[in-house]
């Protein structure tokens, strides 16, 4: 929700925040910003001076680097000061129910988080951010394109604070109705203790900071970096790269002219970023379970700590290149509401870079402790490398060869107490599991080759995201009754579902501690069970 006012006008009040309420981001703010209008500025300068070497010279020659200086110092001044101006404007609340954040110069507006609609909790560290100390907290909120909310720039300890205490009030608990706001000084008896005329009663303290506890945390798993390189190396970019280089040193030799080479330079510079954000994303990837939820740690130059909720997952994906066939690895990604359209999509939504057979059973368990089967090795079996039927999947007729020759056996779905599994591609083997609650719709899909040969495909609709499940070229009759027996099974454990307040369950008002205590201190949550070995 948003509402935006002309300068000049009343700033937009919110009567549900108390006037005290409001906080600023940290000071340091605007010259973490300022910094970015003018590196854009230097950018687009030099880019237009590079298609005119001679002129550039021309214009820097005698007093014109003079002029070029004092240019560049006036954007400074306009980009850092308009960061100044915009931290000034800007503040932000937290209440029991959102999260209120007001921004804008020439028009104010004003957004609210609500928290029964939060689905994930980041803190972000840029490599400028983490050398002072600071932190962004990122608030992702089911509500399409936009709807997330960004504090920049806080405090480390302050953001990890204020994490703690968002995710306990989406999580169900509730301030206490009224904190006192100061305490009497330790052995005085302010009713018993006589004062002077006209001193009034005696001093007091004021009241510590209340905050909640952050949740203890246990880790379930960590990504060496040595198997994350060697499996961004081992890879369909890394192919890809060897022969954009390779066609263009051959070019350049058959052409005898280097300049014939320069139509594959923006083809490398893309792999290579591709390759490099890989690895910059991937490094110290680790996994830990907590009473918030799932928590996620990674990142080489820029550090991110998620915390994703219970039941805030939408759906899975297992997935196999070809080129790690042989090492036996395999990509994990999420659909999570709240990170589904931008361009750090494919950082925010995978839950295991690089993940051994094992890994993959664990990595799962994370999201759905219950695959809702008695022996779940067998069924990550035959749906990791099987075809056919192969652990009770249903496959794909043997008429589906005739529009998938190649992969037409490796297509089939299996439906479990908790879940829809869905298994597809020869090639590149891939794994859909959607837990029953969380699917969106369902639907048919019917080309004029599959209708002439009786096949169908049999798709989920998730949130937005890497994950889109479906199961290819099944016999029609077999789609349709799994279109009419999932949507009854979806309606009943979307009745069942008591996700959206994990916590409230185990308690209904939680008095905060009076000041930050150790990370590890009992919460009011059972222990997670052991992972999956």
């Amino acid at each position: 929700m948003s509402r935006s006012t002309p300068q000049g006008e009343q700033d937009v009040v919110d009567e549900s925040v108390p006037p005290g309420a409001w906080r600023r981001m940290h000071p340091v703010t605007p010259a973490l910003r300022g910094w970015k209008i003018f590196v854009g500025v230097l950018l687009v300068a030099g880019y237009q001076l590079m298609d005119n070497l001679q002129q550039a010279s021309s214009l820097l020659q005698g007093k014109g680097w003079l002029i070029a200086v004092g240019v560049l110092a006036v954007v400074a001044v306009v980009g850092f000061g308009y960061s100044a101006v915009a931290w000034r404007m800007t503040r932000f609340a937290v209440t029991d129910d959102a999260v209120h954040l007001q921004t804008g110069i020439l028009f104010r507006q004003q957004r609210q988080a609500r928290l029964d609609r939060l689905q994930a909790v980041d803190v972000v560290q840029p490599l400028l951010a983490r050398l002072v100390g600071l932190s962004e907290l990122k608030l992702e909120v089911a509500g399409g394109s936009g709807s997330a909310v960004s504090l920049a720039f806080l405090r480390e300890a302050e953001a990890d604070v204020l994490r703690a205490e968002l995710l306990a009030l989406a999580a169900g608990l509730r301030r206490p109705a009224a904190a006192p706001a100061a305490v009497p000084t330790p052995g005085v008896d302010a009713a018993a203790e006589p004062t002077a005329p006209g001193t009034g009663p005696a001093p007091a303290v004021a009241a510590p900071p209340v905050v909640f506890a952050a949740a203890p945390e246990h880790q379930v798993y960590e990504v060496p970096m040595p198997r994350l390189v060697l499996s961004t190396i081992q890879s369909s970019a890394t192919v890809g790269f060897v022969i954009a280089v390779g066609a263009a040193v051959v070019t350049a030799v058959l052409s005898r002219e280097v300049g014939a080479a320069f139509f594959v330079v923006p083809m490398i510079f893309g792999i290579g970023g591709f390759l490099w954000s890989r690895i910059n994303q991937g490094a110290s990837f680790r996994a830990a379970t907590s009473p918030d939820g799932i928590r996620l740690r990674h990142g080489f130059t820029e550090a991110r700590a998620q915390t994703v909720p219970p039941g805030r997952v939408q759906a899975i994906r297992i997935s196999q290149g070809l080129w790690w066939r042989w090492s036996g690895w395999w990509r994990i990604e999420i659909n999570v509401a709240g990170y589904a359209i931008g361009k750090e999509q494919q950082q925010d939504t995978v839950l295991h870079p690089v993940a051994t057979q094992d890994e993959v059973m664990t990595a799962v368990w994370l999201v759905l402790p219950d695959l809702g089967v008695a022996d779940v090795r067998p069924v990550y079996d035959a749906a990791l490398r099987g075809t056919g039927d192969d652990g009770g999947f249903t496959p794909a007729p043997r008429s589906a060869r005739w529009v998938d020759p190649i992969g037409w056996r490796r297509h089939g779905v299996l439906v479990t107490q908790r879940a829809l599994i869905t298994r597809s591609g020869r090639l590149r083997r891939q794994v859909d599991i959607v837990p029953h609650e969380r699917t969106q719709s369902l639907g048919l899909e019917q080309g004029p080759l599959q209708r002439r040969l009786g096949l169908a495909s049999f798709v989920v609709h998730s949130t937005p995201g890497p994950v889109q499940p479906s199961v290819a070229h099944l016999a029609a009759p077999v789609a349709a009754a799994l279109l009419d027996e999932q949507a009854e099974r979806a309606r009943t454990a979307r009745a069942g579902d008591r996700s959206e307040q994990w916590m409230r369950q185990h308690v209904d008002v939680v008095a905060p501690t009076p000041a930050p205590t150790d990370a590890a201190s009992p919460r009011t949550m059972h222990s997670p069970p052991d992972p999956v070995a």
